[in-house]
């Protein structure tokens, strides 16, 4: 649960107070236009960032008791910033040797969050020798060889092509019920947040705050048969016309 908001020492206030509460195995997704703070909240959330005002909980317990609570959390950036000069393997065991873990308890990790996304056969790779959503598949085993509960993810897919938007979308929806995750993605694509969440929250800028939240409650696994329903377009419909009431209120406050 998140209770916050954020002001910049230069005075800019990057969101209004907010109220978040994400359940546990709850896929969330925030959506909402550049600069309506979707990003500052993930990174709250992330410890990355402080609030100016406010609290978060963490399985009902302070941020700062995270790790004697047993519960981990990760971090996926909208690049895949992998180191060029390692291999796909070192990029993924790189959260364990900062955390000082030894090499014979950090191997079979590795090898496991390779295997979840499909790259076991590309560890010895170097980066340059993978395509851009492959890049994006190590950079989300690095999320995953800590063994999180808590998987934030921020525009992952942004910069791919459709295709392998839609494919890396899927892939993380298997991902996600398979590991019993709790995901926190943020987006700006209607579609992908329709596709992806069971849940969606809009948010707009200037400053930056929640406007409304929508169930998106749809079975899963969801196909590509979905993307192309009847359902897939109503749910797009509303969270259009959502955003477009935002930015409504954005006008009003210029």
């Amino acid at each position: 649960m998140l209770s916050a908001e954020k002001t910049y020492p230069n005075g800019t206030r990057a969101l209004l107070p907010v109220n978040l509460t994400v359940l546990e195995g709850e896929f969330v997704t925030l959506l909402g236009p550049s600069g309506c703070g979707k990003s500052t909240l993930l990174k709250m959330v992330a410890r990355l960032l402080q609030p100016s005002d406010g609290r978060l909980l963490l399985w009902r317990q302070p941020v700062d008791q995270l790790e004697t609570g047993g519960h981990r959390l990760s971090f996926v950036f909208q690049e895949a910033t992998l180191m060029p000069w390692a291999r796909v393997r070192s990029n993924v065991r790189l959260p364990l040797d900062l955390a000082g873990l030894p090499a014979a308890e950090a191997a079979p990790r590795v090898d496991s969050a390779l295997q979840l996304v499909g790259l076991s056969k590309f560890a010895d790779s170097l980066p340059r020798e993978l395509s851009g959503g492959m890049q994006m598949r190590v950079s989300i085993a690095r999320g995953l060889v800590t063994e999180p509960q808590l998987l934030l993810m921020d525009e992952p897919f942004g910069a791919l092509d459709e295709i392998t938007r839609n494919r890396l979308d899927s892939d993380l929806l298997a991902l996600w019920q398979r590991q019993q995750l709790t995901v926190i993605f943020v987006t700006h694509s209607i579609h992908e947040a329709v596709f992806l969440s069971q849940r969606v929250v809009v948010m707009a800028a200037r400053p930056g705050r929640i406007v409304e939240e929508f169930t998106i409650d749809e079975p899963y696994p969801r196909t590509a048969d979905f993307r192309v329903s009847t359902a897939f377009s109503q749910h797009a419909k509303r969270l259009q016309d959502s955003l477009l009431r935002a930015s409504g209120a954005e006008a009003d406050l210029a």
